[in-house]
């Protein structure tokens, strides 16, 4: 349920009902907006009189939550998140654009790639340094060594990184070199990972798992900010149908669906939705045009000899032309 507090209610009188909560063991999630107090508490409701709390100075009404999720609701918060990464913010109306390789290949061609998204771009660089693979033959990523070279093209192009984090144990390890950790799809409701993240104060990238409903990826960002960390944004990055043409079914429905259940920034990935480069612009201009707060673009000097995932990744030049037509697009929706 939330508390909502009158406009003008003093510290005392919030502490009050929090005090009051935390006697009956809720779990507690303060949020201070320009107009009103939101007290979340998580809990047991029939240990507590709604009405009883209604009473309390200070507090203008009393909202159960009857959805399966709550921190991340519109009930308990009607302001958009706005997650900041480095000098920019995902979810403040711009548009951001994550672009890089598959995976971090070397430093030399890593390097390379990430001065060129910047140049025609790209305002945060993506990369794995763990890659988690269908076969085990394949290409598994560099690890530290292909943290260390994000960090380093952090420093040169002054552009976030967003890498992949595998499992709760190198959770510290990814933090200490990345901007923004990402949850990738087949580790969507890997629980125990989402709670590690949820202790960690960077941004957390969550994509969707290729079987997931809306209520299920929902529920794992649940796990991430009931953890302490509010700071989550949504990928929709395809899902599993009977299709076989395209690697997955971009389900951009999910984008207006989970703005409107949630408050929380999504992102959209075309690359994995598509698994054909060719598709990679049209569906992003389509993301953008259901409202998505940025899109998350696989590029690569060479594609034919990208380690993974090269059948999606985009050229330089082409990435260029993405920009330059989803710039234009944007602008004249809103004119």
């Amino acid at each position: 349920m939330i508390v909502v507090m009158e406009k003008n209610a003093s510290d005392g009188e919030i502490e009050l009902v929090q005090e009051r909560l935390r006697r009956e063991n809720f779990q507690i999630h303060l949020s201070q907006g320009v107009e009103r107090t939101i007290i979340g508490a998580v809990g047991d409701r029939s240990r507590v009189d709604l009405e009883f709390l209604e009473a309390l100075p200070g507090v203008e009404k009393v909202v159960p939550i009857m959805k399966p999720f709550k921190l991340t609701s519109r009930e308990f918060r009607e302001e958009d998140t706005v997650v900041p990464v480095g000098d920019t913010c995902i979810g403040s109306g711009a548009l951001q654009i994550i672009a890089g390789p598959c995976a971090v290949e070397s430093r030399e061609k890593y390097l390379e790639i990430a001065a060129m998204v910047k140049e025609r771009g790209a305002t945060m660089l993506r990369g794995g340094a763990f890659k988690p693979r269908t076969s085990p033959y394949s290409f598994q990523g560099l690890e530290e060594e292909g943290l260390k070279i994000l960090a380093e093209a952090r420093e040169l192009t002054g552009l976030p990184v967003v890498t992949e984090v595998m499992d709760q144990r190198s959770v510290d390890l990814v933090a200490r070199y990345a901007d923004v950790l990402q949850i990738g799809a087949r580790n969507m409701q890997n629980f125990f990972l989402l709670r590690e993240v949820g202790m960690v104060k960077k941004p957390v990238v969550l994509k969707r798992g290729p079987s997931a409903t809306l209520e299920e990826w929902i529920m794992a960002a649940e796990y991430v900010v009931s953890g302490g960390n509010p700071n989550v944004i949504m990928c929709e990055r395809g899902i599993r149908t009977f299709e076989t043409y395209t690697r997955n079914t971009l389900d951009l429905s999910s984008v207006p669906v989970v703005k409107r259940l949630t408050h929380l920034p999504v992102i959209v990935d075309p690359s994995h939705g598509t698994g054909k480069w060719r598709l990679v612009e049209p569906m992003a201009r389509a993301a953008v045009a259901v409202g998505c707060d940025g899109v998350m673009i696989e590029v690569h000097q060479n594609p034919a000899e990208a380690l993974s995932d090269g059948p999606q990744s985009l050229t330089p030049e082409n990435f260029a032309g993405l920009v330059n037509n989803l710039t234009r697009f944007q602008e004249n929706g809103r004119s």
